[in-house]
């Protein structure tokens, strides 16, 4: 667990660690206005589906607070990072809040909403561990850790849990192309945890698995659809396809806030594209040629039959029993 989550309110504005230059830099940043939140999460200043929504959540708090334009600043909020559902549902429990109780309560729900968050990844933590046998090599994707949820984690928490217990958990943390969140966050996350690790490149996935040299795969996710498909970081479908050919279970670890139970499917789910900038540069440096252009779809569907099973604060769930729990 980390010291602090990784943003924090201070007297009425924002506090958050900038994971824009982590691991080379430790910044805190502050983000006070709307416009201001607003690029904090399109620019990945903030990141990860729980972390994001909360922000949003507390975000929106704070201009109500202010006296400002609530119906505006939810537009604003809702409008900057489109896959994620847990930016909707935060952002609209806040407001539900302030429609009914006022905007004193609608702090009070935001605030709510971020202990709720650390308190489910905990028990996400708590379900998963038992998934992980004392030396059992896990692969991950993205990064699902405390920068990505406030604290704990999702995909990361049940390893954290294992760890601590005095397991010794050995995670394969892939780079995820193009912005690099598992060799420049994930790994950051382990290596302060104490937790064994080695960064491998995206395409080495089916290699390491067909050496044997993979027990489980475990993701987080922006999305979960009604009939169980997710959405998740690009690359992951790549990882479930593969662990299926090799026999490997795939979990996905997330909150009930990542549920999204208006959307039928995966292929409803819509999928953010980003920049070629991202693609073609690396921190502001080229590496591709001048003239060749780029395609970045940030998120991939994976549909629930490649899912092994569904770590969530109630348990470790089966398709059935997460569409189950999603209709009522």
């Amino acid at each position: 667990m980390v010291d602090r989550p990784s943003f924090w309110l201070d007297e009425g504005s924002i506090q958050l660690l900038d994971q824009r230059v982590l691991p080379l830099n430790t910044f805190i940043i502050t983000a006070e206005t709307i416009p201001e939140q607003v690029e904090a999460i399109s620019t990945l200043a903030v990141r990860g589906a729980p972390a994001i929504g909360t922000f949003g959540a507390l975000s929106l708090a704070l201009s109500i607070n202010r006296g400002e334009d609530e119906k505006a600043a939810y537009q604003q909020l809702h409008g900057s990072r489109p896959t994620a559902v847990d930016l909707s549902n935060c952002l609209n429990i806040v407001m539900g809040v302030y429609r009914s109780d006022g905007d004193e309560a609608c702090l009070e729900a935001a605030l709510g909403l971020m202990e709720d968050t650390i308190r489910s990844c905990r028990k996400i933590g708590e379900h998963g561990r038992y998934l992980i046998g004392n030396n059992s090599r896990i692969m991950t994707h993205c990064n699902a850790g405390a920068l990505a949820t406030l604290d704990w984690g999702t995909a990361l928490s049940p390893i954290r849990v294992r760890a601590r217990e005095g397991g010794s958990p050995f995670v394969w943390v892939s780079e995820t192309r193009p912005l690099l969140q598992g060799s420049r966050l994930t790994a950051w996350e382990l290596l302060n945890e104490g937790i064994d690790h080695r960064i491998v490149v995206d395409g080495s996935a089916g290699h390491l698995m067909s050496k044997d040299e993979v027990d489980l795969v475990i993701v987080g996710s922006d999305r979960v659809a009604a009939n169980g498909d997710i959405a998740n970081k690009i690359g992951t479908l790549e990882k479930a396809v593969l662990a299926r050919e090799f026999g490997i279970p795939f979990y996905v670890a997330f909150p009930k806030t990542t549920i999204d139970p208006e959307c039928p499917s995966g292929d409803r789910i819509p999928i953010e594209v980003r920049s070629d900038l991202e693609i073609t540069s690396i921190h502001g440096s080229r590496i591709a040629p001048e003239g060749s252009g780029a395609y970045g779809p940030a998120f991939d569907v994976t549909p629930s039959g490649y899912i092994t099973g569904y770590i969530t604060e109630d348990g470790v769930l089966s398709k059935d029993e997460l569409v189950s729990s999603i209709k009522k």
